[in-house]
């Protein structure tokens, strides 16, 4: 970085990658084979740009995966607005296509390099941006030293370091306080992010709460919504939602015991990573369970009990038709997926025990009294249950859920307030 040596692993670091760099177009096709790469974006991934520089003032805005994409999307909607070009950058297939379908029509989008020198060199030498936001804990160290050396602001936003991370980075606290001082500006998710961030050697961080709290909830298509309504009727739903390898077992076990107090229960499964859903169909067809793929076109009929949702953007529906949700990610040593949207939309959440990457979140629903934790298929059944059989006890959950989320909004606008001086500074350069 400017003015400064860096410290051992991060030189190794970079001899590392661009070596690595040679082996790039291997790696990336072994990715196409595996559907986690578009075959006719790779070239974005060596920072070669599929798109013109717009004119005048740009910021880059980066977000790793559909949550961070999804929670920067209002920030982006309020910048588009006021006249800034938008570059939006992510590192997934699913990802660019919710960027696709739900970003403002202003927004370009494309995938982010891979972090070897000369990729990240290439893609800044062409977008030139005026300001970077990089959402939640995104630090490349090549990309924030080439950052440095072009003195380009970079502002971390919705900043999150888990007490995982931070342990890991104390075990290099020369390399982690050789990044983090090139922050400008670290705006976190909550006081326990701000004290890593600030022990770690952020030089500038303030609070200003979790963005996802202020991002709308997922959109449904009406006639799916109408269609999916229709076949299932008034048969009990339960979903589970983002589930990852391991949780769909607890899942089917789960169904068969609610099957027995509720003999036409259809059970939802959306697995993080809609590849999977062949997996999980054969999954449950080997429990003796008879089980539909969406991605094949097929709806529920009156004698699908497993539903597989292994499509891409489309939880909101889901949400919309299921009472209760069970937040994959969370009975594996995963983090926990993100309870704002179901709570949103009025789907009582429940988690297993391992949700550091919400913690503070499923800790306020949980006092509470907006959400239920649960450690197997004895717990969910038994929680299921109960709500879908106790529609005031249903009610109350949600709302209580509900209440929790729009006390904790507000990000927005403080996160707006803490780059004005950004904005304006952009704005008289140019």
């Amino acid at each position: 970085m400017k003015g400064i040596r860096l410290p051992v692993p991060l030189r190794l670091y970079r001899g590392v990658t661009s070596a690595a760099a040679l082996l790039t177009p291997a790696w990336l096709r072994y990715r196409v084979g595996k559907g986690k790469e578009d075959p006719a974006r790779l070239s974005e991934r060596r920072g070669i740009a599929s798109a013109a520089r717009p004119r005048g003032p740009l910021i880059w805005v980066h977000g790793a995966s559909v949550g961070e994409i999804v929670s920067v999307l209002p920030l982006i909607e309020r910048l588009a607005g006021r006249g800034y070009g938008i570059l939006l950058t992510s590192g997934t297939l699913t990802s660019s296509r919710i960027a696709a379908r739900r970003a403002h029509p202003s927004v370009i989008h494309q995938f982010m390099p891979l972090d070897a020198h000369r990729f990240v060199g290439r893609f800044l030498d062409h977008w030139k941006p005026d300001l970077v936001l990089l959402a939640e804990s995104e630090l490349w160290p090549n990309l924030m030293s080439e950052l440095g050396r072009r003195n380009t602001p970079l502002v971390l936003v919705n900043g999150r370091l888990s007490r995982r991370s931070a342990e890991r980075w104390a075990h290099l606290p020369k390399s982690a306080r050789a990044l983090l001082s090139r922050v400008d500006l670290c705006l976190a998710q909550s006081r326990d992010d701000a004290v890593r961030f600030k022990a770690l050697g952020a030089p500038r961080v303030e609070v200003v709460g979790n963005l996802k709290f202020d991002a709308p909830a997922p959109p449904a298509d009406a006639k799916a919504l109408d269609r999916m309504s229709s076949e299932c009727g008034d048969r009990p739903i339960f979903l589970a939602a983002s589930t990852h390898p391991g949780e769909e077992e607890i899942m089917l076990a789960a169904h068969r015991r609610l099957a027995e107090e509720f003999p036409d229960l259809l059970t939802i499964i959306a697995p993080r990573h809609p590849e999977r859903g062949a997996e999980v169909r054969l999954l449950a067809e080997a429990a003796h369970l008879a089980a539909a793929q969406r991605s094949d076109g097929y709806l529920p009929d009156a004698g699908t009990e497993i539903y597989v949702a292994d499509t891409i953007g489309e939880l909101g529906l889901f949400y919309r038709l299921a009472p209760v949700v069970f937040m994959g990610g969370s009975l594996v040593r995963h983090g926990g997926q993100n309870p704002i949207e179901p709570a949103k939309l009025g789907s009582v959440a429940l988690h297993g025990p391992h949700v550091w990457n919400f913690g503070s979140i499923y800790a306020r629903l949980d006092e509470r009294h907006g959400a239920a934790l649960v450690q197997n298929d004895g717990d969910i059944a038994q929680c299921v249950s109960a709500l879908l059989f106790d529609g005031s006890l249903h009610a109350q959950t949600a709302a209580a859920a509900r209440q929790v989320v729009d006390q904790l909004g507000g990000a927005l606008d403080r996160t707006l307030s803490a780059i004005e001086p950004y904005l304006l500074h952009i704005r008289l350069a140019r």
